[in-house]
């Protein structure tokens, strides 16, 4: 089954975000922010999708930086983004493909078909 990093500076939400990805049977692992999240895409752990906040902490962009450093390292990787702000064109131009947009609040069927409709889409290989 596809491997989801969450990056989620939100306790609760990743905790809930981390339990309906795994009762849909996909491997978790989760990072609070942008430092943790490097050191996980950097290992040698298989990644499929990273589901990001676009605020972490008070950067309301950081998840945008942090998705666009991931891809470096992993250019097949896929990005599913989040917030419960508002996304500007400016923001959805910096966006690296393949990639959705699901604004909070999610549910878990919506959160759960973005995530297999990335896997679903071509991917550069690694």
């Amino acid at each position: 089954m596809a491997s989801i990093l969450i990056v989620e500076d939100d306790e609760q939400i990743r905790v809930l975000a981390a339990s309906i990805l795994e009762d849909a049977g996909y491997t978790v692992i989760a990072a609070t922010g942008a430092d943790g999240s490097q050191a996980l895409v950097e290992s040698d752990q298989p990644i499929d999708v990273m589901f990001i906040d676009l605020t972490l902490g008070s950067d309301p962009e950081a998840g945008l930086k942090v998705a666009q450093n991931a891809r470096e390292v992993r250019k097949s990787l896929a990005v599913l983004y989040t917030t419960g702000g508002g996304v500007n064109e400016g923001m959805k131009v910096l966006f690296t493909e393949p990639s959705l947009f699901l604004p909070k609040p999610y549910t878990a069927e919506q959160l759960t078909k973005s995530v297999a409709f990335l896997l679903l889409k071509p991917r550069v290989p690694s």
